[in-house]
């Protein structure tokens, strides 16, 4: 499990520098034949990664219900990101990687909800959320370069 916290909390490293490096124009452009954008694609992996390992275990999420429904799976990002948001987010790409870790270490996620995945990927337990959630940043960070390439 230690890699797979680490893994994640690399990626949430390079998300980070995304979050403080790309001008908020660009954050938060819809290029023509995408469907969202940088900003949307960094706060939705931090939100589902507390649906997957907090929700489907039935622990409280350390995140609220207005971000985890304004950035959810099947929404759409709204065209605005205020600096409150953008700061709330940042500390979150950290934080909720730590919380998980740190929650998986003292036993927290003692119960699992199954859960299969639009890619049809059924997970059974929270080490299998741990591991899926890896697998979802990369999509999403995936989204994020090919964002930043058709941006150039």
């Amino acid at each position: 499990m230690e890699k797979l916290f680490n893994i994640t909390l690399q990626n949430r490293k390079i998300l980070y520098k995304f979050l403080k490096d790309t001008p908020r124009e660009q954050l938060l452009k819809i290029p023509e034949g995408f469907r969202n954008n940088i900003w949307w694609n960094i706060a939705h992996v931090v939100v589902t990664q507390q649906v997957l390992i907090y929700k489907l275990s039935g622990v409280p999420m350390r995140v609220s219900d207005e971000l985890v429904e304004k950035f959810r799976k099947g929404s759409l990002p709204d065209g605005n990101a205020t600096d409150e948001e953008i700061d709330l987010i940042s500390g979150f790409l950290f934080s909720t990687v730590e919380w998980m870790q740190e929650d998986y270490d003292k036993g927290v996620f003692k119960s699992f909800a199954a859960y299969t995945t639009s890619v049809n990927i059924t997970l059974s337990k929270v080490e299998d959320a741990i591991a899926f959630n890896v697998y979802h940043e990369g999509l999403h960070m995936g989204a994020i370069l090919a964002l930043l390439k058709v941006q150039l």
